[in-house]
């Protein structure tokens, strides 16, 4: 059986620190490691800010608060991440991004150390291959924001063994976490789902057949769906979006996978949603308000 105790975390942006917070929480030792030190300055503050909140909300105990603060660790290279017991990359959605790291990291790495990708549509089958571990290499797809959200996915490359499967299940668990296994398809299944729905919305606003704000409240008291469409792709980052439905596009060859115009020109635009204050919606002042 693996026993799992220190956990390290490549990618210090929103879902790295999300699962940072959730792990220490839980009593895992974490190190967090980034190429940009600043990027894991912001980090740590995003993670201590999300403790304080579990604390005030009464989720977790004042002490154990306390504790899972003095379990993080920023690293200054890949090597400090030699005594790991599980890998989690949280880095960009891009594949040969995510290669390149697998292969920078494998060599600090001790042979019966867990790979995990958080990749939300890409092949965990391919992935693994570009790692000296494809036995050894998992999916574990947390949803944002990871501190709230119940859901992991997991997902087994082909060659990925039992013993590294139970052990991501165990993991899971431990966070609190519920797991829903899925197979290596693109996208898997909440995105496979849900991505294609944000785009049909984008088409909806393309083709103008409801503003903004009209598809956003059709879907909210239409269909009860807590956030718009539009809203989510913005919350999620439209990049991402982008990224997910080119994978779904090259993938499966259907064409209702294609991309919609409008989404690629507000990528192109840098209008990548709220981290970069306007999407669908201009965030830079006190309240939304739509960019069409």
């Amino acid at each position: 059986m693996i026993d799992i105790k220190k956990v390290g975390i490549i990618g210090a942006g929103q879902m790295g620190s999300g699962i940072a917070q959730v792990c220490v929480q839980a009593g895992y030792a974490v190190i967090l490691f980034d190429q940009s030190a600043q990027a894991v300055a912001d980090a740590f503050e995003r993670i201590n800010k999300g403790i304080t909140r579990s604390v005030e909300k009464e989720l977790i105990p004042a002490e154990a608060g306390d504790t899972a603060r003095t379990l993080l660790t920023p690293a200054a290279s890949a090597s400090d991440l030699a005594d790991c017991d599980l890998i989690i990359e949280a880095a960009t959605e891009n594949e040969e991004i995510k290669k390149t790291i697998f292969k920078t990291v494998a060599e600090h790495l001790k042979p019966e150390a867990i790979l995990a990708s958080n990749t939300s549509s890409i092949s965990i089958t391919r992935l693994a291959a570009a790692s000296d571990r494809p036995g050894k290499f998992i999916g574990l797809h947390f949803m944002n924001p990871v501190p709230v959200m119940k859901l992991v996915e997991i997902i087994r490359g082909i060659a990925t063994d039992t013993e590294t499967y139970e052990a991501a299940v165990r993991f899971a668990g431990s966070l609190g976490k519920i797991t829903a296994n899925s197979q290596d398809y693109p996208a898997f299944i909440v995105n496979r789902v849900l991505i294609p729905m944000i785009n049909e919305a984008i088409y909806t606003l393309y083709e103008g057949v409801g503003t903004v704000e009209a598809i956003d409240t059709a879907m909210k008291l239409g269909a009860n769906h807590p956030m718009g469409p539009l809203e989510l792709g913005d919350f999620i980052g439209l990049d991402t979006v982008l990224a997910i439905m080119n994978v779904l596009y090259d993938g499966l060859s259907d064409s209702k996978y294609r991309p919609c115009p409008l989404l690629v020109k507000y990528v192109e635009a840098g209008w990548l949603g709220r981290k970069t204050g306007r999407g669908f919606y201009d965030y830079r002042g006190d309240k939304p308000v739509p960019t069409r």
